[in-house]
């Protein structure tokens, strides 16, 4: 259990730095969006683009941290990677920035892209079929090359520009006004949620005495 909470102290201090370079670079994305007045549904295209890059990172680096910490059943490292990228991913790109919104007295739509049957913007799918199709790439690319340094960078940078569109495609407000705010929710949509998946669930799924 200590080393565990250890290398959870040592992931959230490495990982801060280019979590707040994300959340910058979002800012500046979400002020461009505004000052030329671009259309909603290029956010909610750039939403569903990020998005399922997102969850196909995030189930590379849970699958490949749990296969490399436990040998298991095929079956039991797919759900492993399936519910920690879906699950964790949704929280960060869906329901943080809902919530951040909401409590900005934003009117933000309430989504859960895993399960949309809604056709995404240009490439007339629907969101479902994407989104957990995303998590089946991620897991086997993670199962066949486990690796976790260089996805998990990038896992981060992708989640902040999810939950960035998130604001922007589903959120009905003058943002600009608070963007100070968004920044702090930016980053803490991001900052834990994926640590946590990336790191804490799949440990959670190995003994103590096989993770020291």
């Amino acid at each position: 259990m200590k080393t565990m909470l250890r290398r959870i102290a040592l992931e959230l201090a490495e990982h801060t730095p280019f979590t707040l370079v994300g959340a910058v670079i979002g800012i500046i994305i979400m002020v461009i969006i505004h000052f030329t007045n671009a259309p909603r549904d290029v956010s909610e295209a750039l939403f569903y683009t990020f998005h399922p890059l997102h969850i196909v990172f995030s189930a590379l680096v849970t699958t490949a941290m749990y296969k490399k910490q436990k040998k298991s059943r095929p079956w039991l490292i797919i759900i492993v990677g399936y519910t920690g990228s879906i699950g964790i991913a949704t929280l960060s790109d869906a329901i943080i920035p809902y919530l951040g919104g909401s409590t900005l007295s934003i009117a933000m739509e309430f989504h859960l892209p895993f399960l949309e049957t809604e056709i995404m913007p240009y490439i007339g799918i629907p969101a479902w079929i994407v989104v957990n199709a995303a998590a089946v790439i991620g897991i086997a690319i993670g199962y066949f090359k486990p690796t976790t340094k260089l996805p998990h960078m990038g896992h981060v940078l992708l989640s902040t520009w999810a939950s960035l569109f998130s604001f922007i495609a589903f959120g009905v407000a003058d943002l600009i006004p608070v963007l100070p705010f968004i920044f702090l929710f930016l980053f803490l949509a991001v900052w834990l949620p994926c640590c946590v998946s990336d790191i804490v669930y799949p440990l959670l799924w190995v003994r103590d005495k096989e993770r020291d």
